[in-house]
């Protein structure tokens, strides 16, 4: 199914895609422990038979492959094997695909997907078949139409809860039970601690096994805060610089595509990588990370390899695929750690 053709038009800020390829495949990138080689020509396929639009996020699947997904309704999901073989093509229903996560319910994969434009949230299984839709959530009675809500984002608990971002809406979270029961609602916009300014990840956070917690992103503040299950505030991770998208939690790290860096610019990116203690310990694509008197010094990028990323996803081998949004309609970037 994958062409031999290399098609990687409009990487970066319009540099030669070949040239560039060649320019950054001996490069290593990131600081201290987290480390990576680049890999520019993973994943490209004949963008005629294969296209993509906004590449907004990716998993990786019970069989180890990635899952990508795709505003592109000629093919919204593409599934690789991690050497980068294209494997499985479908969807063609949502024109607003946005966020991406997969859980496992009763051994079986299943994905959740964010629809911007049909302002929904539709889980299917890894094959492409609806079995539940979460419609505009009305009943809560903090919107008054439809297209007031436009979730970006969703996380699964480990009870099967489903926690709602509308990210590039009211910045509400919404808390439904494993059958699409609403069951509270925070967040919202505002100016306190306790409130967002794009809202635009989440994911849980069990690292500690014994008090799970959500992390959600405050996105215009360049902020990640913490809230319990029940959506009580608990505290804010300050990263001065990055704006960031969706948390991923791997190992004890939390990885987070940093679309705009510094004071927001166009084509900034790069990878923002925090350790056990939420410090940051390394920017792939970013200057290293300094910190003064406990308090970490403003990011911005450093390398020009990364233009707008919008997910980092994290395979077994701790490997990083990065998809991106806004980026001359481009196939993701691998990073292999070194």
């Amino acid at each position: 199914m994958r062409n031999g053709a290399v098609v990687l038009s409009g990487f970066g800020a319009g540099l030669n895609a070949l040239d560039s390829w060649a320019r950054y495949k001996d490069v290593v990138i990131g600081h201290n422990s987290h480390r990576y080689k680049i890999d520019l020509n993973w994943g490209a396929l004949n963008a005629q038979f294969y296209p993509v639009k906004d590449c907004h996020e990716m998993v990786q699947d019970s069989k180890g492959r990635i899952v990508l997904l795709t505003n592109h309704t000629k093919n919204n999901v593409l599934i690789y094997s991690r050497s980068g073989q294209l494997l499985e093509v479908w969807g063609t229903e949502f024109p607003g695909a946005h966020g991406l996560t997969l859980n496992v319910e009763g051994g079986e994969d299943f994905l959740y997907i964010t629809d911007n434009n049909r302002h929904e949230v539709i889980k299917t299984t890894i094959d492409g078949k609806v079995v539940m839709v979460l419609p505009f959530p009305q009943v809560s009675g903090k919107y008054d139409s439809p297209d007031q809500y436009i979730p970006t984002e969703t996380a699964i608990a480990e009870n099967g809860d489903i926690y709602v971002a509308d990210g590039y809406g009211l910045q509400y979270l919404l808390h439904y039970n494993a059958r699409g029961e609403l069951l509270n609602v925070f967040g919202g916009k505002g100016q306190g601690e306790a409130s967002f300014d794009n809202a635009h990840g989440i994911c849980i956070d069990d690292r500690d096994p014994e008090n799970p917690c959500l992390l959600i992103t405050d996105r215009m503040r360049n902020k990640l805060k913490r809230f319990t299950l029940d959506g009580k505030y608990l505290s804010t991770i300050n990263l001065p610089g990055a704006f960031i998208c969706r948390p991923v939690i791997h190992r004890k790290n939390v990885y987070l595509a940093t679309i705009w860096s510094g004071e927001g610019g166009e084509g900034t990116g790069f990878i923002s990588i925090l350790d056990e203690q939420d410090q940051l310990i390394s920017a792939p694509g970013g200057i290293t990370p300094r910190y003064e008197d406990g308090e970490l010094k403003p990011m911005y990028q450093a390398l020009k390899i990364f233009h707008h990323p919008h997910d980092v996803c994290v395979d077994d081998e701790d490997n990083l695929y990065v998809a991106q949004w806004n980026s001359g309609q481009t196939y993701p970037i691998k990073l292999y750690r070194v």
